[in-house]
């Protein structure tokens, strides 16, 4: 899994940084994106893979290696739910992306999971799945996952009644259940479904356009 960071090497650049993103599908909490670089490449812990075909405790092992070996740079950026709603996901996961590289200062170059990023301030190169393909994608993927969980793990403890620290935020049945039930709270996106439709009913709509 380091191809790409050895094409990349060849080409020139010192410190290849592997870029992925968690919570772009989420109604609630924030968009989180890590970059990593492997300035020793002999010391990649073992079974670093995309995130998620890792268990939570292989995850959360994995984070702590890679957050604790001073020859890893590491870095993360979010973007929290008022401003996904006001300048939209994808821009806002952009943001989180550059905000993760600009992170780490001696970062040269970029390989990023998915589809191409607009306004980085360093040359990038997009990899479909790249979190299956590239080492360094892959660890990104383990500390943005893990960092959004302890996060929204953190929000269950202060808004108890949407069960966070089972769905993490995402769309379920029992998410959108609480949601009807109690009500949006501060850390739900207000233009995502269902929570857009549960703050303006198609009913009230039709009520304020016809009287």
């Amino acid at each position: 899994m380091l191809d790409f960071e050895k094409e990349a090497s060849a080409a020139g650049h010192s410190f290849v940084a592997g870029v992925d993103e968690a919570g772009r599908g989420c109604c609630a909490g924030p968009v989180v994106a890590a970059a990593v670089v492997f300035t020793d490449r002999s010391r990649i812990p073992d079974g670093i893979n995309d995130s998620k075909k890792l268990t939570h405790k292989k995850r959360m092992e994995l984070r702590e290696l890679l957050m604790n070996d001073p020859t890893i740079l590491y870095a993360i950026g979010q973007v929290h739910a008022e401003e996904i709603d006001s300048i939209n996901i994808l821009q806002a996961t952009w943001k989180a992306m550059r905000l993760a590289l600009e992170g780490i200062r001696e970062a040269d170059f970029a390989l990023i999971d998915g589809n191409p990023v607009k306004g980085l301030h360093l040359p990038s190169q997009s990899i479909v799945k790249g979190d299956s393909k590239s080492a360094s994608i892959a660890a990104a993927s383990i500390l943005a996952k893990t960092t959004r969980d302890l996060w929204i793990e953190a929000a269950a403890e202060q808004y108890p009644d949407y069960a966070f620290e089972v769905h993490k935020g995402y769309c379920t049945p029992l998410h959108t259940e609480r949601i009807t039930l109690h009500g949006p709270c501060p850390i739900h996106r207000k233009t995502f479904e269902p929570v857009r439709s549960i703050l303006n009913p198609p009913d009230l709509i039709q009520d304020d356009l016809f009287g």
